[in-house]
This record gives C-alpha cells, structure tokens and sequence, in this order.
C-alpha cells in the first residue's frame, strides 16, 4: 500500500450510514490485502473496490496506518463471530478446533489465517499495528481460555492448570497448523496440530475424568 498520508483526523461515524460506508472501506482493505498483500494494495484500490470517495476514506482514517489497524480489528472480528465462545466441556472444544479444520477444507487450504498473515507484513514496522495484533490473539485466545476457566471451575480442569498458558500453546499449534496447511494446501496439517493441541489439554483434564479418543481425530480421517 503507497506511503501517501492521509491529512485529515478520522472521525467515528456518527450515522448509520457514515457506519456502514466506513466498514465497506476496510471490509475492501482487508479483500484485497487478503488477495494481494499489503505491498501491493494501494488506497486507489482500495477505494475503487469500496466504492468510496478519497474524502470519505480520508474522513474515517488519520493515515494509512490507522486504515491497516483497522482491517486488522475487522479481521479478528471476523474469526471471533465464526468462532464462538468455547463451553465449559471438552465435547465444545473438539468442536471448536474442528470448526477450524472445517473452514481450511471449505477454503481449499487457501488464504491462510485472516490475523496471523499479517503479522509478518506489519509487526516490524508499525508498532501499533504490532500492539493491535496482540490485542487480537488476546481476544481470540481468551474464547479458550475462559472456557478452560468454567472448566477448572466446574471440576473438570486439573486445579493446576493455568487456562491462560494452555490458550497460548493451542494458539501456537492452530498458527502453525494454518501455516502449513497454506503452504501443502492440506488441511490435514491443521488436524495434525490440533489434534496435538487436543492431547495437550485432555493432559491437563481432572483426574477421575474419562479421556476421549474421539472429535479431531475424527475429523482428521475424514479428510
């Protein structure tokens, strides 16, 4: 994306309208970042897919900078509507991981994943993009982690446990899995790491609780 500022100060959208015109905007950004990457959007693009005006993009955001904060929200928005929230059983998570490996086969194993991508693309040279992928893996992490919480609460997760520490491995076995299964094109490379990612959790079940051989190894066969 070109390095011409944006002059003037954004402002949030104080109509319904002036709402939906801002999310088609970086709804556009994040199509055409996700087709081509950001080196090779520019804002002309970006408009022209919108629909928009300059004005209107230069109304909502400060610079470019402040545009590509925003698709990186619109983008973990997206992940958590698809996702959920994570019950408080370990039935939920199997099928929160599956839905995961569900979505790279109806995808083809294209695309990658819509926060982690960018990641590389923005994490050593704008600090508060850098701040705001954070924040997103934090969100996205915290759909587990307060499940693993109701868990540990209701019995079922070793008290031992730290819920916290076991989002953040899961969250690095879902990255890795979505990065090899971009890269083979194979879904499978998601299922194999979940499935790990799995077995690391049900290691930390309560004791008395019956493991199962069940959810993603299933899924995994299936593919």
């Amino acid at each position: 994306m070109e390095g011409e500022a944006l002059q003037a100060m954004s402002a949030p959208p104080k109509t319904a309208r002036g709402r939906a015109t801002r999310e088609r905007i970086v709804a556009a950004a994040s199509e055409l970042i996700s087709e081509r990457g950001i080196a090779e959007t520019s804002l002309g693009d970006v408009i022209e897919r919108a629909g928009a005006s300059k004005s209107q993009l230069y109304h909502y955001f400060d610079d470019r900078a402040a545009l590509l904060r925003a698709v990186v929200e619109h983008n973990t928005d997206g992940v958590i509507g698809y996702l959920g929230e994570v019950d408080d059983s370990w039935v939920a998570i199997r099928s929160w991981l599956d839905s995961m490996v569900e979505l790279q086969v109806e995808r083809r194993a294209c695309g990658g994943c819509p926060v982690g991508s960018l990641v590389a693309q923005l994490a050593e040279t704008d600090e508060q993009a850098r701040a705001a992928l954070v924040a997103s893996f934090a969100r996205w992490e915290a759909l587990l982690a307060d499940g693993l919480r109701s868990m540990q609460a209701r019995g079922k997760l070793d008290p031992s446990a730290d819920p916290d520490e076991l989002a953040t491995a899961t969250m690095a076995a879902i990255q890795g899995g979505l990065l090899l299964t971009q890269t083979r094109r194979d879904p499978r490379q998601l299922a194999i790491a979940l499935d790990a990612a799995y077995a690391h959790l049900r290691a930390h079940a309560a004791r008395g609780t019956r493991a199962s051989s069940q959810g993603l190894q299933t899924a995994r066969r299936r593919l």
